[in-house]
């Protein structure tokens, strides 16, 4: 019990801090003509919302790919195009073909944000927590610690909630991995798709 009433403090905490960075501005933020991946991430909603599946990866008057061309794997596209449903549901003009390059908000951002905050909350934390709960021999404190020092890393915090990117969210894919060859099932669900978003992460 002790532990389940640290950790939800620890992720309580992870949360405010990601939050608190997310008020601040964004790189590229009014700043024409590509405006950061803030907008990259904006525009890859716009292009698998708007543009059949088979057209996303290749040039055309629809989709320039000198403008954020979508150049990661497919199922990061997925989740551009999970994105964008709820922004089509919100406000259209926030992925409307061509009308929304550059587009920028107040209220655009704060979906934005969310939108990494929830992908967090709901895979890159439930990873963090199941990983350090799994690690062996090591005290509950420790374990606990541990949570904290992954959750509090600032290079990603500020990666995600200060520049733009779902790094974090994507990295969760690799759990199994970390965990070994106890999580087999699990690692045809999650380490095989995790494969398919860009290999940048691997820095982390």
């Amino acid at each position: 019990m002790e532990k389940w009433h640290l950790m939800t403090i620890v992720v309580l905490i992870g949360l405010t801090v990601r939050w608190t960075v997310s008020l601040n501005s964004y790189s590229g933020a009014g700043k024409p003509p590509m405006f950061g991946d803030y907008e990259a991430q904006r525009h890859w909603q716009e292009i698998t919302f708007n543009l059949p599946i088979k057209q996303w990866y290749f040039n055309s008057s629809d989709n320039n790919l000198q403008y954020w061309g979508l150049d990661y794997p497919p199922l990061t596209a997925y989740h551009s195009l999970l994105c964008a449903y709820v922004a089509k549901f919100i406000n259209p003009d926030w992925i409307a073909l061509h009308t929304s390059r550059g587009y920028e908000s107040q209220a655009h951002k704060l979906f934005m944000r969310t939108t990494v905050l929830i992908a967090d909350l709901l895979i890159y934390i439930p990873a963090v927590v199941l990983y350090c709960c799994c690690l062996k021999e090591i005290s509950t404190k420790k374990k606990v610690a541990n949570a904290l020092c992954i959750l509090l890393y600032p290079g990603l915090i500020l990666i995600d909630y200060g520049h733009f990117q779902f790094i974090e969210s994507r990295i969760a894919f690799l759990t199994p991995f970390w965990l070994g060859n106890e999580m087999l099932v699990t690692d045809e669900l999650f380490w095989r798709p995790g494969k398919r978003v860009p290999s940048m992460l691997m820095v982390f």
